[in-house]
């Protein structure tokens, strides 16, 4: 059911955007229902370091994904990737951090009204930083890893908040058959900065 949720999601969005570890993890395609990729769809990836693997499926399937990195990553993702991707310089709000902004501004000049941050824990705790999070979508299943290397939510440095993000329900649907739980949380704006 998490699949489902994670697809209509997709499809309700016209932009995903994943961290680079998380496609050095997997291989994630960003399909819809129906094992889909509609080709106006961006999908995205942000890097800090420029490693990412080109013999993922993304760089195969689908539109051209489109790679947003730092002026120092750009020449090495060229050469890597060539015409596979779309590599867009972005600029560093601090070493290694991105500007968040900057990436919506670019995916909102290229039809993107919505976009679904897909994670990981890094690119979510610097979204949330740079105060770009509007809602966060939470499934929680009943398994329990126990492995502190497993993926996260968000992993930063410091408290996002004072000492937390406040966020307001918006709705919670439990599927008794799985048991899983679908949360949709609004972000309840304040200032938050990366300290």
């Amino acid at each position: 059911m998490d699949r489902h949720f994670l697809e209509t999601a997709r499809e309700q969005t016209d932009c995903t955007i994943i961290g680079a570890e998380s496609i050095r993890k997997g291989d994630p395609e960003f399909r819809i229902s129906g094992g889909k990729l509609p080709q106006k769809r961006i999908r995205a990836v942000v890097t800090s370091s420029g490693n990412i693997p080109v013999d993922r499926t993304m760089f195969r399937a689908g539109p051209k994904p489109v790679i947003f990195c730092p002026a120092k990553a750009e020449p090495i993702l060229r050469k890597q990737i060539g015409h596979n991707a779309e590599i867009c310089k972005i600029a560093e709000i601090a070493p290694g951090i991105l500007s968040l902004h900057n990436i919506i501004k670019y995916i909102e000049a290229h039809s993107a009204k919505s976009c679904l941050i897909e994670g990981g824990g890094k690119l979510n705790y610097n979204a949330l930083a740079q105060g770009v999070v509007d809602e966060i979508l939470i499934t929680i299943a009943p398994k329990i890893t126990g492995s502190d290397t497993g993926a996260c939510l968000v992993s930063g440095p410091s408290p996002l908040g004072d000492p937390f993000v406040d966020l307001k329900l918006i709705s919670c649907n439990p599927d008794q058959n799985t048991g899983e739980i679908f949360l949709r949380y609004q972000v309840v704006k304040r200032r938050a900065h990366i300290k």
